[in-house]
């Protein structure tokens, strides 16, 4: 099997990156594969729910960031994985699996793939989604209401808590590890051709 490009797509909570995440798995239809760092969160089954929504879900250690390592590893090498199902509702992984296959492309997409050095190595190509904050809690509050069942003051008390101390020191800072930086999100029609037609070219030379 040829080289498999992988393509890591970071930026705050809410930022649109994974709009721009699937406008590059639309571009090139079947030769990509997405893995979410959100599936990699990390199950908590052992506690009761009301303790599991007490944790810091915007730290590096509530992902099992080995388990996504060794994935993309077990993909680079041509071969299928079964990634974890994660419940926002529930607060823990599920039961289930999917089954990813290998692919020409796969798009890394989380808010904190660029904290981890060996994660990192892995990416020929790295992008983050430079969003304004006060755009990025708006869209979060949007989001985890409607589609997440949160309450309006939950997802509040857990941006001021959790989401805008985390970012400041677990996101925004590696941003320097970016080889392109977006801003707008999925919004930046020129930025995502740019960057189609660069992937593109990697994807022809391998």
């Amino acid at each position: 099997m040829s080289k498999t490009v992988v393509i890591g797509v970071s930026g705050g909570s809410a930022s649109g990156k994974t709009t721009v995440a699937y406008r590059i798995k639309d571009a090139f239809e079947d030769s990509v594969e997405l893995l979410s760092q959100d599936y990699y969160y990390l199950p908590y089954d052992h506690l009761p729910f009301e303790e599991r929504i007490k944790l810091n879900y915007d730290h590096p250690n509530a992902f099992d960031t080995q388990k996504l390592i060794s994935d993309i590893r077990t993909l680079k090498e041509g071969k299928a994985i079964e990634r974890p199902v994660y419940s926002y509702t529930e607060y823990t992984r599920l039961s289930e699996t999917v089954e990813v296959k290998p692919s020409k492309v796969i798009i890394v997409e989380g808010f904190m793939i660029f904290e981890n050095s060996f994660l990192r190595d892995l990416m020929d190509i790295k992008i983050y989604v430079d969003t304004d904050a006060d755009e990025r809690l708006i869209r979060r509050i949007i989001r985890d209401v409607r589609e997440r069942g949160r309450t309006l003051e939950s997802v509040i008390n857990q941006y001021i808590e959790t989401v805008k101390p985390m970012h400041e020191q677990f996101v925004e800072p590696y941003k320097k590890y970016a080889d392109i930086i977006i801003p707008r999100g999925g919004l930046n029609d020129v930025a995502i051709d740019v960057l189609v037609h660069r992937i593109q070219a990697i994807v022809d030379e391998t």
